[in-house]
């Protein structure tokens, strides 16, 4: 499972150099993942790569648990990140590792150039630089580690489906964990937190206070070039859309708000406190397609003495527990003569979008024809996407098809170039 930190509709905003670097990086994975798990069995606790900007995983090996520090600020960042990530779960869940069996992690930094992204390939961790302009190092906001290393645990665990409302809950876990992180790190109650998720990855210049605000959704950023921070926080104002698998960084903001309210009225720290119910919810009545009222139920009941409070903190965003949620739809086609590609997904959520008309004067319709006359929809391998990895709609001519990241063959990679990109 991949789990990307930027969302698409977030991305779409940026600049277009920005946008096209995940495609282009994308085909250049040497060792499949299958293989790749082979390789991270056995070590130590954790170790920290270089990709040294290239996009072979995991790179170079830099440092591994109880070694110095590398000199290196994304590299011991990691590091840092990852050891408190850790003993959060070990120390306080009493969970060793991701998987619950001590499983080594593998780290990489540096991962190409300007590369806007962290994620979780189901083998390990991965984090960019940031272009320099809108978004810096991934490794440097604590919390975008324990995001991502929550989605592995996640899928060792509920295995939340990475669509519509289960997916807002495995994106939304992410962000309770490693918001819990961020504060015990720093060694705050939930009523001193700031709440927020991503604080610190936007370069000076951007008007941005995170990526997201648990405690008020919508909030985050609103900035000429990002927009407006289109997360929602309540059940009403829940998104239905094709888009970002259902929406899952939308909608997200609904738990996280119930979570952020929960863990305030239950006071203390919110990783010793509602914390606690959260994982204990995620371990033990939770399964892959559970959405936002079966979460709610599961977490009710996981509280005790605060079953209330965390009753209390679902209702004030519209989630009654135990009543089914609300449903997200499907892609949709296209036309004739014209071929179009969206991209939705990434841990910012940003959404970029290209379309040629094949019949025009475009110099790069004849390539673009030649793939589309090669290209066979129906033949091409789709699945469940991963969390905050990619997915991309293409229609060709009105053949159309939805395909995760890891699915896209060479010649869907070069259509995304083409159309997406722009130029020959």
């Amino acid at each position: 499972m991949t789990c990307r930190f930027v969302p698409p509709y977030l991305l779409r905003r940026v600049a277009p150099e920005s946008l096209l670097v995940d495609e282009r990086l994308r085909g250049a994975r040497a060792v499949p993942v299958g293989e790749r798990r082979l390789l991270v069995t056995a070590g130590p606790a954790w170790t920290v790569h270089t990709a040294g900007n290239g996009t072979t995983l995991p790179g170079r090996a830099v440092r591994s648990a109880g070694e110095p520090e590398a000199g290196d600020a994304a590299v011991d960042e990691a590091a840092t990140g990852i050891t408190g990530a850790l003993a959060l779960f070990a120390e306080v869940y009493g969970r060793s590792s991701y998987d619950g069996n001590g499983a080594p992690v593998s780290l990489t930094v540096h991962y190409g150039r300007d590369y806007d992204n962290a994620f979780w390939d189901g083998a390990q961790l991965v984090f960019g630089d940031g272009d320099g302009r809108v978004f810096g190092r991934f490794t440097q906001p604590v919390d975008v580690l324990g995001h991502e290393l929550t989605h592995a645990v996640t899928e060792h665990t509920a295995g939340l489906r990475y669509q519509d409302q289960p997916g807002a809950l495995n994106e939304s876990v992410s962000d309770v964990f490693a918001a819990c992180l961020k504060q015990r790190l720093l060694g705050q109650t939930a009523a001193e937190a700031d709440w927020l998720i991503g604080a610190g990855i936007f370069r000076p210049g951007v008007q941005a206070r995170a990526l997201r605000d648990m405690a008020a959704p919508g909030t985050a950023y609103d900035d000429p070039a990002l927009g407006r921070d289109p997360q929602v926080g309540h059940l009403r104002d829940y998104v239905d859309t094709t888009d970002d698998n259902g929406g899952v960084h939308l909608n997200s903001g609904i738990p996280n708000r119930a979570f952020q309210l929960a863990a305030t009225a239950i006071g203390g720290s919110s990783w010793d406190g509602a914390g606690r119910v959260w994982y204990a919810a995620l371990t033990g009545g939770v399964g892959p397609d559970t959405d936002f009222a079966g979460f709610a139920a599961a977490t009710v009941a996981a509280a005790g003495a605060h079953a209330e409070a965390v009753r209390t903190a679902w209702d004030q965003v519209g989630v009654a527990p135990g009543v089914a949620g609300a449903p997200a739809g499907g892609p949709g086609a296209g036309g004739s003569r014209r071929v179009s590609v969206r991209r939705t997904g990434g841990f910012a959520g940003l959404r970029a979008t290209g379309e040629l008309d094949l019949d025009g004067e475009d110099p790069r319709a004849p390539e673009v024809a030649a793939l589309v006359d090669r290209v066979d929809l129906a033949a091409v391998a789709s699945g469940d996407p991963h969390p905050d990895r990619y997915v991309y709609t293409f229609d060709l001519c009105g053949s159309c098809a939805t395909v995760p990241e890891q699915h896209l063959t060479a010649d869907l990679q070069r259509l995304v170039d083409l159309v997406l990109g722009g130029t020959p």
